[in-house]
């Protein structure tokens, strides 16, 4: 069974949009091409900041729900906790 990954981008004005996929380049492309999900349609470019490799997509799922819970600047203090903001 594949990985999968739960992320977090930040789009071009500020914006954070919290998903899961299990092709991650694939999905980072597809925002940066304008094909992402409806909230980063015409926000790009976007940039990965955050993510999480999984065993299963139940699991990636799950991790999505609760990042998609927090507030903006607790999803900023992941992203920094993590250091994963270098990502392009």
């Amino acid at each position: 069974m594949p990985a999968a990954y739960t992320y977090i981008l930040k789009c071009a004005d500020g914006t954070l949009y919290t998903g899961w996929t299990t092709d991650l380049a694939k999905r980072v492309k597809a925002h940066n091409e304008g094909r992402g999900a409806k909230y980063t349609r015409g926000r790009v470019p976007v940039r990965l900041c955050y993510f999480e490799e999984f065993d299963d997509k139940t699991a990636a799922r799950s991790r999505e729900w609760h990042i998609k819970q927090l507030s903006r600047r607790e999803k900023l203090a992941l992203i920094d906790k993590a250091g994963k903001d270098t990502y392009n």
